[in-house]
C-alpha cells in the first residue's frame, strides 16, 4: 500500500515531512501543561488547607497558645531584664507572697516567673533548632534516596536504619556525655537523633511522587536533577513534613528538659527542665518549684500537638471534609 502525502498548493509538489521536533512538540507542550496544572492544583489546595485549619477551634486554640509562648520569650529581656540566675529575692517565697515576685522564688532567691520567661528562650530555641537540623538532614537523606534509587536508595536506608537501631534518648545522652553540656552539645545531639523519621517520610513521598507528570515534563525540558528535587519535588511533599516537624519541636523539648532533669543541661542557661530539676529536692515542701515550669512545658507541647493535628486534618483531604 502505498504511503499518502500531500501536495503543496503553491508548486504541485509533495510536502516535506514534518521535522523530528515538530512532531515531539505536542507531547512536550502537554506535558508543559500537566505542570502548570499540577503547579496551580497544590496552590489552590493549600489555601483550602489554610483556610480548614483557621475554621478548626483546637488548632486555632493551640496556635494562641503558641503565639503567647513565642511572645513571652522574645519579650523576656524586656520584662525581666538582668540574668536569671541572680538571687534578687528571699528564698522560697511562695506564689502571691510578694507582688514583686508574683510565682514566688526559689530555695536560692531567683525569681520563678523570671526563670521561665527567660527558660523559654531556651527551650524554644532547642526545639526549633533542633528540629531544623533534623529536618536538613532527614530532606537531605530522604530526598536522594526516594529520587535516585538503586544503590543509593539501599545505602542511605541501611544508614537510616542503623541510627534507628539506637534508643533517640540514649543516642542523646551519651553524645552529651562525649561533648560538654552546653546549649549547642544539647541542640546537635537531638537534631542528630531525630532525622530519621523525616528521612522515611521524605523518602516515601518521593519515590510517589518521582514519576508523576509534573516530573516528567521537568526532565523533558532537560532540567537538572537539583532543580527537580528542590523546586518540582520537594514542595509538593512538605505538608506532611511539615506536620511531622511539629511534633519533633515538641520531642525536642521534652528530652532537653529530661537532659536537665537529670542533671546533664546547660549549667550557665536556664530552661524549665532545669527549674524542675532544680526543685525535685523540695517537692514536698514546695511543689510550685516544679509545678510551674512542668505546666509551662505541658502547655507547650499541648499547644504544639494541637498545630500538628490541626496541619495534618488541613492537609488531608481525606479529612478536611470532617
Amino acid at each position: 500500500m502505498s504511503t499518502p502525502f500531500l501536495l503543496d498548493s503553491a508548486i504541485g509538489q509533495p510536502a516535506a515531512p514534518a521535522p523530528v521536533a515538530a512532531r515531539r512538540a505536542p507531547a512536550v507542550a502537554v506535558a508543559v501543561a500537566a505542570k502548570s496544572a499540577v503547579d496551580v492544583e497544590p496552590l489552590s489546595s493549600r489555601h483550602a488547607a489554610l483556610r480548614a485549619f483557621g475554621r478548626n477551634p483546637a488548632a486555632a486554640a493551640g496556635a494562641v497558645l503558641l503565639a503567647f509562648m513565642l511572645v513571652l520569650a522574645l519579650a523576656a529581656p524586656l520584662l525581666y531584664p538582668g540574668d536569671p540566675l541572680d538571687m534578687v529575692a528571699p528564698p522560697l517565697l511562695w506564689p502571691g507572697q510578694d507582688a514583686a515576685y508574683p510565682l514566688g522564688s526559689d530555695s536560692l532567691g531567683r525569681d520563678v516567673i523570671a526563670g521561665i520567661a527567660h527558660g523559654a528562650r531556651i527551650s524554644l530555641a532547642v526545639g526549633v533548632v533542633a528540629a531544623t537540623l533534623s529536618l536538613l538532614i532527614g530532606v537531605l537523606v530522604g530526598a536522594s534516596a526516594g529520587y535516585f534509587g538503586g544503590r543509593i536508595d539501599d545505602v542511605l536506608v541501611r544508614i537510616t536504619e542503623l541510627f534507628q537501631t539506637v534508643p533517640s534518648f540514649l543516642f542523646v545522652i551519651v553524645v552529651v556525655a562525649i561533648g560538654q553540656p552546653s546549649v549547642p552539645v544539647i541542640v546537635f545531639a537531638i537534631g542528630l537523633a531525630s532525622w530519621p523519621v523525616i528521612a522515611r517520610l521524605v523518602r516515601a513521598e518521593f519515590r510517589t511522587l518521582r514519576e508523576t507528570e509534573f516530573v516528567l515534563a521537568a526532565r523533558s525540558q532537560g532540567f537538572g536533577h537539583a532543580r527537580i528535587i528542590f523546586q518540582e519535588i520537594l514542595p509538593n511533599a512538605l505538608p506532611p513534613v511539615i506536620v511531622t516537624t511539629s511534633v519533633l519541636v515538641a520531642s525536642a523539648i521534652l528530652i532537653e528538659s529530661a537532659l536537665s532533669f537529670l542533671g546533664m543541661g546547660d549549667p550557665n542557661a536556664v530552661s524549665w527542665g532545669s527549674m524542675i530539676g532544680q526543685g525535685r529536692e523540695l517537692l514536698r515542701t514546695a511543689w510550685y518549684l516544679t509545678a510551674l515550669p512542668g505546666a509551662a512545658i505541658v502547655l507547650t507541647v499541648l499547644a504544639l500537638n494541637l498545630v500538628g493535628d490541626g496541619l495534618n486534618d488541613a492537609f488531608n483531604p481525606r479529612l478536611r471534609g470532617r
